[in-house]
C-alpha cells in the first residue's frame, strides 16, 4: 500500500469510528435521555463530523505533508531553454549616418528677403497699383555732397544692400529722404527693385526727418554702437 492509499484509509477509518460513536450517542439520547429521534439524530451527526475531523487531524497527522513531498519529488525537472545566440551583423555592413538638413538662414528684421515682396501692390494707398510710371522722381544727386554720404543704414529698413540701391538712384543723405513728398514716395516705392513699398512700410521719411536734424532714434543708436551691422 503506497502513501496515497494509506492516507485515504486513515481518513475513512477516522470517520467510520466517529460514525459509530455518533450512532451510539444518538441511541443513548433517544432511549436513556428520552430525546426525540430528530434531536438525537441531529446531535449524532454533529458528533460524527466533529469527531471525524478530530480523529483525522490526530491519527492522520503528517500524511498530507508527506504526500505533498512525494508528489513534488515525482514532478519532472523543468528544462531551462538555452539562449539562442543573436547573429552578429556582417563586418562590412555599415549603416550610413543621417545627414542633417542645413538650417535656413532667416533674413534680418531690418532687411527681409527681397523676393518675398509682390510687385503689384498699392503701397501708398492711393488706389493705384505701383508701377514704374507712378509718382514723381525725387531730386537725385550724381554723388554725395563733399564726397561723404550719410549712413543711411541708421534708418530702420535700410540695410547694406538697400543703401547701395538708394545710392544708385541718387539718394545719399537724410535730408533728401526727409523732404520727399507723398508723390515722390510713391515713385521710390515703385522703383525699389526687389524692395517695392519699403519706404512707406518702414516709415523712412519720418526717421530721416529726425536724423536730418541731428537727432537719434533707438535704431540709429544701435547702428552707431555696432549692434546691428
Amino acid at each position: 500500500m503506497d502513501i496515497y492509499d494509506a492516507d485515504r484509509t486513515c481518513r475513512f477509518n477516522s470517520f467510520l469510528l466517529a460514525a459509530l460513536i455518533g450512532v451510539l450517542a444518538a441511541l443513548i439520547l433517544r432511549f436513556l435521555a428520552g430525546v426525540s429521534w430528530t434531536a438525537a439524530l441531529f446531535c449524532g451527526l454533529l458528533l460524527l463530523f466533529a469527531l471525524g475531523v478530530i480523529f483525522t487531524l490526530v491519527f492522520c497527522k503528517g500524511r498530507p505533508a508527506a504526500q505533498s513531498a512525494v508528489a513534488q519529488a515525482a514532478k519532472p525537472a523543468r528544462s531551462v531553454p538555452k539562449p539562442v545566440p543573436t547573429p552578429e551583423p556582417a563586418a562590412f555592413v555599415k549603416t550610413p549616418e543621417p545627414v542633417a538638413d542645413p538650417e535656413p538662414v532667416a533674413p534680418t528684421a531690418e532687411e527681409p528677403a527681397a523676393a518675398t515682396t509682390p510687385a503689384e501692390v498699392d503701397y501708398d494707398g492711393d488706389g493705384k497699383i505701383e508701377g514704374k510710371d507712378e509718382g514723381t522722381r525725387p531730386e537725385a544727386l550724381s554723388a554725395a555732397r563733399d564726397g561723404k554720404a550719410d549712413n543711411l543704414k541708421e534708418i530702420k529698413g535700410i540695410g547694406p544692400k538697400m543703401e547701395k540701391l538708394c545710392n544708385s538712384l541718387g539718394f545719399y543723405h537724410f535730408d533728401q529722404i526727409a523732404n520727399w513728398s507723398p508723390d515722390e514716395v510713391a515713385w521710390v516705392n515703385a522703383n525699389l527693385e526687389g524692395f517695392r513699398g519699403r519706404v512707406t512700410r518702414d516709415e523712412w521719411v519720418e526717421q530721416a526727418k529726425i536724423l536730418a536734424e541731428g537727432g537719434e532714434t533707438d535704431f540709429s543708436k544701435k547702428v552707431e554702437d555696432g549692434k546691428v551691422y
